[in-house]
């Protein structure tokens, strides 16, 4: 049997922070198998968030760690996310949706405190409409965003509460305390 590999302190000390934190109960978090080219040490999440039992958004957090650093990170650690979810038609044609995609990630990060640089990435929008044996469902629209960052510092903890912040508001989840109100029916619907 093979001694276990040590792996650095700098690397076990993030990924001790990225497992220390708890998110809302909405955000079902699990470990798994992390890239094993993009760095010499990879470490993965993946979030699925759920809105009234039912899938609503879905993600994925992965840490790169770089001993001998990386010119374009600017530093030895670095997160890569990638976060989708369905969205209402009407919401998926707004012009503004990309701004207030990368909003959502640069707000998250601000709120908890997570000091961070070279933060770089994507937001797309998306409405499919399906012809011949799909015609009959209705067009689907969904919201993708892919970023990455350095943190600064090795406690990962406020990282990944933004993280988990970015899915509930990519979700629609209202903030933590706030109970959403039903939707009303107009009258006479059924």
């Amino acid at each position: 049997m093979a001694p276990p590999i040590a792996l650095p302190e700098t690397f076990a000390r993030a990924v001790a922070g990225l497992r220390s934190a708890a998110p809302r109960a909405e955000i079902v978090l699990e470990e798994v198998g992390a890239p094993q080219r993009l760095a010499p040490y990879t470490f993965a999440l993946s979030a699925t968030v759920l809105r009234d039992g039912d899938e609503v958004a879905d993600g994925r957090l992965i840490l790169l760690h770089d001993p001998a650093g990386h010119e374009a990170w600017q530093g030895t650690l670095r997160l890569v996310t990638y976060v989708t979810a369905e969205l209402e038609i009407d919401l998926a044609a707004d012009p503004l949706l990309p701004g207030v995609g990368w909003t959502w990630l640069t707000d998250a990060l601000d709120v908890q405190e997570a000091r961070h640089r070279a933060i770089g990435g994507t937001v797309t929008q998306t409405m499919s409409t399906r012809f011949g044996d799909l015609a009959g469902q209705p067009t689907a629209a969904d919201i993708e965003i892919r970023a990455s960052w350095t943190p600064l510092g090795e406690d990962l903890t406020p990282h990944l509460l933004a993280w988990c912040t970015l899915l509930a508001s990519t979700a629609g989840l209202p903030p933590p305390g706030v109970t959403a109100l039903p939707e009303r029916r107009p009258a006479g619907a059924v």
